[in-house]
């Protein structure tokens, strides 16, 4: 038995709903954009921040589940088009669009990582960029047979964001780096291996999934709550462990941390791209960063270097800052057009090698372009 919640939206970009169980209620939330594979939008960050702190404080719901219409994605990222107006539009900055849809989006992840009750994300399909945030932040994160991961930004000439500089910094080994640096896609067995996914369940469980959480009696304990979502998630999972794929990570991290291991960043970015390798997966890794912004490889390095200490708010305002900066900044929005606008692929990125990139330029990236940074009241 379902309870509507999208009242006086026609075909919602994001549909909640609450779901009757035992004991108590599921908020349901549904990413509903799957032409453009439920990218986010400022109005659908939004949405789901109202609703998250509306039920924050509902007794009646004891647990959420995040998931997304279509077959093809959970969210393939943020609405990159929009932050490329945004930039274009407004050269210098300040660049009011984008700047208040990452410091949306940064409080909307913060909020998924700290709430105390148990929410669910159902991670199939392609997960990247905005949608990894979305993931990442969530308790109980399920990932699929369909599930593609990967955070590309360094072709867009921008970086993983969205608690990246979180989640990256906690894989095993220099595996955070390897992806950072080259965008390369992982699949389920990688982000368990990673750290990015708790549970590994096939897709077609998942009307049985949500079925096993409606008989549950739920009480008012947030503790108990999580337990009881282990306790229905788990069954699922021993079902399904014939169905992992083989992972790309793990088998691979005696070359990852190898490449990864250089005198300073240009040598790493050296070692990467220069690999003579037939390994397909290796291969991608290497024509990623090959083709990407030598500028933003040396932010994406510096950024991670300089969270690796950071509690979760200073990573978000961190990454807040970085961001305004970057979207400022022309190669952003040249990496954005060669890539989504004219589809050439052949951007005119501003340095040929990350040695030609002048320290001071890199430096600014790293100083804060306003007074009060916007997530200072996390």
């Amino acid at each position: 038995m379902e309870k509507p919640l999208g009242a006086g939206m026609t075909n919602p970009t994001v549909q909640f709903d609450e779901l009757v169980a035992a004991s108590g209620r599921i908020g349901r939330v549904t990413l509903n954009a799957p032409a453009t594979l439920n990218s986010l939008t400022l109005q659908m960050v939004d949405l789901l921040q109202a609703k998250l702190d509306q039920w924050r404080h509902d007794d009646d719901i004891a647990a959420i589940f995040i998931d997304a219409a279509g077959d093809k994605a959970f969210c393939a990222g943020g609405d990159v088009q929009a932050l490329y107006r945004s930039a274009v539009e407004n050269p210098g900055g300040p660049c009011d669009y984008a700047e208040n849809f990452f410091a949306r989006e940064y409080r909307m992840n913060y909020s998924l990582h700290t709430y105390e009750k148990p929410i669910l994300c159902w991670g199939h399909g392609i997960v990247m960029g905005g949608g990894l945030g979305v993931m990442a932040g969530c308790a109980h994160r399920v990932v699929t047979e369909t599930t593609r991961i990967a955070m590309p930004e360094v072709t867009i000439a921008l970086f993983p964001d969205v608690g990246g500089s979180w989640f990256l910094n906690r894989m095993p080994g220099k595996a955070g780096l390897f992806l950072a640096l080259t965008g390369a896609s992982i699949n389920a067995a990688d982000a368990l291996y990673t750290g990015l996914a708790d549970r590994f369940i096939s897709s077609e469980h998942k009307a049985a999934v949500l079925d096993s959480l409606q008989q549950q009696a739920w009480t008012m304990s947030a503790a108990d709550n999580h337990g009881m979502m282990h306790h229905c998630l788990r069954p699922f999972a021993e079902r399904s462990l014939s169905t992992l794929p083989a992972g790309q990570v793990e088998p691979h991290m005696a070359t990852i941390n190898r490449l990864c291991d250089g005198d300073d960043v240009h040598q790493v970015i050296d070692n990467i791209v220069a690999q003579q390798t037939e390994d397909p997966w290796l291969s991608r890794a290497r024509d990623g960063l090959a083709h990407g912004s030598k500028l933003a490889a040396l932010w994406i390095h510096r950024q991670l270097w300089e969270t690796r200490h950071a509690s979760l708010k200073e990573v978000f305002q961190s990454e807040l800052q970085l961001a305004t900066n970057i979207v400022r900044f022309p190669e952003f929005a040249e990496g954005v057009r060669a890539l989504l606008i004219d589809k050439d692929r052949q951007p005119a990125w501003q340095f040929n090698s990350s040695r030609e990139v002048q320290g001071a330029l890199l430096d600014a990236f790293f100083h804060a372009p306003w007074e009060q940074n916007p997530l200072a009241n996390l």
